[in-house]
């Protein structure tokens, strides 16, 4: 499939050196060690359903016809497309979206492994890339249970991949499938076409198609839900630094990602120098819900992709980087 026009731009970063060449044998050992942790972690709360993961399950009972249109909460179905998998693949949709739900964390660890390897970084790098997604308190506590985030952190993952590999038809492809995912992905696009990352008529394009599936579930597949608001209140923020499970949460979703990432921001190679505001954009969606609703440590692992990168950059300056 031929690659989307790149567009320069005198900020654009350089070139993407070539990869290291890694085998086959390597790469299977990678995915089967992935999958083999994933899983571990992901098995004694497989399948879950609390608070949010409910009303999500419940939008597959729905679209699988064991539910009531009164029983769904906006704006939980409006995120349909892995409830959405979950519920017309053949099987119990409980089941069905925990394994979606794994595979999305396999497929996101892979994606991170990839894109080290892409930037140049050995196997020991890549290998902790992938490891850093899966070895993380986001993934005990929140993967298993039936969430749209593994699906969101999946398509992120994959959209940096399409960044630092320097193939834009990746991340637009990403973008869309992350906007299908959680209406916040949409901002992946918008940096594409703000940042000039894509030719302006294809990047756009892109947008409106993302807008306009969004418009089609709101107004037509999901139609007739309460409205609902998010607006800030002071006691919301107040209530959340009171929240000791929430702000539990968020310290176990820091943990190691973070303090590697902010060791390795000088450390980073330059083509991972467009990432550091699509970070600080993707980071403006969880700051915002701060303010009118409760957060947890999903707001960190939303980033990760983004964060991840520069955690494994931690020693590159006083390094050359090896292609085994």
């Amino acid at each position: 499939m031929p690659s989307l026009p790149l567009q320069s731009s005198p900020g654009a970063a350089p070139s993407v050196p070539a990869a290291p060449q890694f085998t086959g044998i390597f790469w299977l050992a990678a995915v089967a060690g992935f999958s083999a942790c994933a899983l571990a972690i992901m098995w004694s709360r497989w399948g879950g359903t609390v608070e949010d993961s409910l009303a999500y399950f419940n939008t597959a009972r729905y679209l699988r016809g064991e539910l009531a249109f009164g029983e769904l909460r906006a704006p939980f179905p409006y995120r349909v497309l892995m409830p959405a998998l979950a519920a017309f693949l053949p099987g119990d949709v409980r089941n069905n979206f925990a394994v979606l739900n794994c595979l999305a964390v396999i497929g996101a660890a892979c994606a991170m492994a990839l894109a080290v390897s892409r930037m140049g970084m050995d196997k020991r790098r890549a290998v902790c890339a992938g490891l850093l997604l899966i070895l993380a308190v986001p993934t005990f506590w929140y993967a298993p249970y039936l969430l749209t985030d593994p699906g969101s952190v999946c398509a992120r993952a994959v959209f940096v991949l399409g960044v630092v590999s320097g193939q834009p038809w990746i991340a637009v492809l990403a973008g869309l499938l992350g906007s299908a995912v959680r209406e916040e992905n949409i901002l992946l696009l918008v940096w594409l076409v703000v940042v000039r990352r894509v030719a302006f008529l294809p990047g756009l394009a892109a947008l409106a198609a993302a807008v306009s599936w969004m418009m089609l579930v709101r107004w037509y597949l999901i139609a007739g839900l309460p409205s609902y608001t998010w607006t800030p209140h002071l006691q919301t923020m107040v209530a959340a630094l009171a929240d000791v499970r929430s702000l539990a949460s968020i310290a176990g979703a820091l943990g190691l990602v973070v303090p590697l990432t902010v060791l390795g921001w000088r450390h980073a190679p330059a083509q991972l120098r467009p990432l550091k505001g699509l970070l600080l954009l993707m980071a403006l969606p969880p700051l915002y819900a701060a303010l009118c609703v409760r957060v947890d440590g999903r707001a960190v692992w939303g980033l990760y992709p983004m964060l991840i990168p520069f955690a494994v950059s931690v020693g590159l300056a006083h390094r050359k980087l090896a292609g085994r």
